[in-house]
C-alpha cells in the first residue's frame, strides 16, 4: 500500500520499521521538527525523522497541519492509508480524509480506557492488571474512533513505564501490519460508551514522592514514572531519582530507610527501592548506590 506515516517517538520507530519490512511503499514520513537537545541546546532531529533519513525516506515537518497548503500537500500524495503513532498535532478533517482508506492510529491502551496523551504512565500508576494496543480508524475526537484490531498485554508486578513502552511498541508494530494485510475484511468495531477514562499528560509536579501514602501508591508511582520524568525524594540537599522497586514489608516513621535490601516505610507498609540515581550522577543499582552510604538506616527522606 501507499503509506503516509506519521509519529515522532522512539515509540513510533519500530512500527516505521515494520511497515517497511512488510512492502508498503512510504510515500512520506510526518514528524515533529528537530528539538534543541545536550548542552549546547542544538537542534537535533527527533527520532522518527532519524531512522527516515537513514532509510532514505522523504520527510515532512510542518508545525501545523490546519493551513490549505498544508492539506494540499498531503492530499497530493495519493496515499492508501495514513498510519498515526504518537505524532504529536492534531489532525484536521481535510487531512483525515485524504488517503483513500483514511488514517489509523496506533494507541497505547484498551480504548475507551486512557484516551489521551499519556497511556502507559497512567496504567501503571493507576494499577491496572492489563493494557495493550488498538489499531483505530481517526476521527475528529480524541481518540473516539472505532477500533479495527486490539491485542491485550499483563502489566508486570515489577514493570516500569519503559519496559512497558517497549513492549507495547513492538506490539504495535506487528498489529499495524496485521491490520494493513487485512484491512478490506476488517469491521470497525464502535467503542462502549462505559469504562472511558483519560490519559492527561503527566505533570512534574507529580514525580515527588509522598512517603505518607501507602507503598502501593508510591511503588506505582515510581514504575510509572520512570525514566521519564522520574519520581524523586531528598535526603537533606541531594535530590535522589527512584527509578525501579517493588512493594516489600516493613513499618516505621514514613521516609525512613529500613534496612539493607534498600526499603523506605510508608504511610501502609514499605517500599523497596531498586534502581535510584543521585541529581547529577548515573542510574545505579540499590547495592551499589549503597556503597557510598548516603542511605544509611534511620536516614529520612
Amino acid at each position: 500500500m501507499r503509506v503516509i506515516f506519521m509519529g515522532t517517538p522512539e515509540f513510533s520507530v519500530p512500527v516505521l520499521e515494520a511497515l517497511v519490512a512488510a512492502g508498503h511503499e512510504i510515500v512520506c514520513v510526518y514528524c515533529q521538527p528537530p528539538r534543541p537537545a545536550g548542552r549546547g541546546k542544538k537542534e537535533r532531529p527527533v527520532p522518527v525523522e532519524a531512522r527516515a533519513r537513514e532509510m532514505g525516506l522523504d520527510v515532512r515537518h510542518p508545525v501545523s497541519l490546519k493551513s490549505e497548503e498544508a492539506q494540499k500537500d498531503f492530499a497530493a500524495l495519493n496515499a492508501d492509508v495514513a498510519v498515526v503513532v504518537a505524532y504529536g498535532l492534531i489532525l484536521p478533517q481535510a487531512v483525515l480524509d485524504a488517503p483513500a482508506q483514511g488514517c489509523l492510529n496506533i494507541h497505547a491502551s484498551l480504548l475507551p480506557r486512557w484516551r489521551g496523551a499519556a497511556p502507559i504512565h497512567r496504567a501503571i500508576m493507576a494499577g491496572d492488571m492489563q493494557t495493550g494496543v488498538c489499531i483505530m480508524q481517526m476521527e475528529a475526537g480524541l481518540d473516539t474512533g472505532p477500533v479495527l484490531l486490539r491485542e491485550a498485554t499483563p502489566i508486570g508486578a515489577e514493570e516500569t513505564t519503559g519496559a512497558l513502552h517497549d513492549r507495547l511498541s513492538a506490539i504495535g508494530a506487528a498489529l499495524i501490519t496485521r491490520a494493513l494485510e487485512a484491512l478490506p475484511t476488517l469491521v470497525p468495531q464502535p467503542q462502549p460508551e462505559t469504562g472511558v477514562t483519560y490519559a492527561a499528560k503527566v505533570d512534574k509536579a507529580e514525580a515527588h514522592i509522598d512517603w505518607t501514602c501507602p507503598a502501593e501508591e508510591n511503588d506505582r508511582r515510581i514504575r510509572g514514572l520512570s525514566p521519564f520524568p522520574g519520581a524523586w525524594t531528598t535526603q537533606g540537599e541531594t535530590r535522589i531519582k527512584l527509578l525501579a522497586s517493588r512493594i516489600a514489608d516493613g513499618e516505621g516513621v514514613p521516609g525512613t530507610v529500613l534496612h539493607n535490601p534498600l526499603r523506605v516505610a510508608c504511610g501502609e507498609d514499605a517500599v523497596e527501592l531498586i534502581r535510584l540515581q543521585r541529581a547529577g550522577g548515573s542510574p545505579q543499582n540499590a547495592d551499589e548506590f549503597l556503597r557510598g552510604r548516603l542511605l544509611a538506616p534511620g536516614t529520612v527522606l
